[in-house]
């Protein structure tokens, strides 16, 4: 029994026994290893947005995390998009290890390791769960057992166009246009000479245009996409300009930054009309 008093108030809560309470797992330190606190979190916060939220699913709704040698690459789809980020990690487990990690989990993780602060997180992968230190707190995850979907075959090696646009220019476009994207309707693309023109429209609601200046010479292509999907995928890149390539307007397209550290595919939506 626990009593509680504080002037007239008085208060007795019944208790538990401390021995029934889980155990914690603890960290072996034959097979944990250190790694940049902020390389990760950062990785995590790229990534974890695509994961589904579809319990149906459970494999879907973690990240794949995996070390490999001095890099540290992270993968997430809901099966609408999918993100992959490969970081340089110099201090790692010097082995190969692999997980599939709940994305709630990481996601409280990167709230306890306040990205931004300098520091390691010391990481232990054990037979079913993970677990993760940060100064004095530790957070463990169960692991999700199954077969992460092959990432690698899921992404287009051949693309008919590229496009090369100022990443903040096309973000604030896409958001302003969003607010009319509603009821699932998609925003549309169109990409001709010189110019990318988006819109959306919802019945009863109302439609927007908004139009940006492009180098693109080649075949008119408009496509479609979810606009929260678009606009997760926009600002997952550090770059100050994104590249967009795609095939058609029925297969999906490929979004990242200057460079090749983080891909972020994304099925397109059928346009009516």
């Amino acid at each position: 029994m626990v009593e509680v008093e504080c002037g007239s108030a008085s208060y007795r809560l019944h208790t538990y026994a401390a021995e029934d309470f889980p155990r914690l797992p603890e960290i072996d330190d034959a097979t944990a290893f250190t790694v940049d606190r902020d390389v990760f979190v950062d990785t995590v916060a790229r990534v974890s947005r695509s994961a589904s939220r579809d319990e149906s699913r459970p494999v879907l709704t973690g990240v794949l995390v995996r070390f490999e040698g001095e890099k540290l690459v992270m993968a997430a789809t809901d099966s609408y998009r999918l993100s992959v980020k490969e970081t340089s990690l110099p201090q790692g487990p010097g082995r190969e290890v692999e997980a599939i990690v709940p994305a709630r989990a990481l996601a409280e993780l990167a709230r306890i390791a306040q990205p931004g602060e300098p520091g390691t997180l010391q990481i232990g992968v054990q037979e079913n769960q993970v677990v993760f230190g940060i100064d004095d707190v530790w957070l463990t995850a169960r692991r999700i057992d199954g077969q992460f979907p092959n990432y690698k075959q899921l992404l287009p090696e051949n693309f008919e166009a590229e496009i090369t646009i100022p990443r903040e220019d096309l973000l604030e476009v896409v958001r302003r246009t969003s607010v009319m994207a509603q009821r699932k309707s998609p925003l549309r693309l169109r990409f001709e000479d010189g110019q990318l023109t988006i819109s959306a429209q919802t019945q009863d609601i109302g439609e927007a245009h908004e139009s940006l200046p492009i180098a693109y010479s080649g075949e008119v292509i408009e496509i479609g996409f979810n606009a929260e999907f678009l606009r997760d995928g926009l600002e997952s890149v550090n770059d100050e300009s994104v590249r967009i390539k795609l095939i058609s307007p029925l297969r999906p397209g490929l979004i990242h930054g200057e460079s090749d550290d983080f891909l972020y595919l994304i099925m397109p939506i059928r346009l009516a009309g």
